[in-house]
């Protein structure tokens, strides 16, 4: 009997081994969300804009250049003909020169040209249109 119930008491533990292993679930559990996003007005903006004229007076200074020519007689007989042209600080000497007939050709310097530059500054005033934006800005 003893050999019965130890055949027994094996077939108990090996039936009760194979139900747990049969009969073990593990459950799997997964968790998702939804995000949604909703506009909500909570007030409105108006934006306008504006331009603002202004007519402001706005001194200038002009410069310009001024000439004046001076011609100075000279009427001498030259052997060589004098440079083209010449300086003097701002003045610039042109010759001016003539072949005369006599019994020999000689050279007579008849003129020199003389321009001299001045700067002439004057004042002016102008009247100029300036315009400037601006934004306004009202919540409601």
């Amino acid at each position: 009997m003893n050999n019965d119930t130890t055949s027994r008491q094996g077939e108990k533990d090996q039936q009760q081994s194979k139900q747990h292993e049969e009969s073990f679930t593990l459950p799997v559990v997964e968790e998702t969300v939804h995000v949604d996003k909703k506009t909500i007005e909570t007030g409105k903006v108006k934006i306008s804009k504006t331009v603002k004229v202004d007519t402001e007076t706005v001194n200038l200074l002009q410069v310009q250049d001024d000439v004046e020519i001076e011609r100075i007689a000279i009427n001498e007989f030259v052997q060589t003909p004098p440079p083209p042209l010449r300086y003097e600080g701002d003045t610039i000497i042109i010759p001016v020169m003539q072949e005369v007939t006599i019994t020999e050709k000689r050279l007579l310097l008849i003129e020199e040209v003389r321009i001299t530059k001045r700067k002439v500054e004057s004042k002016e005033s102008q009247e100029v249109v300036l315009r400037k934006e601006e934004i306004n800005v009202q919540r409601s």
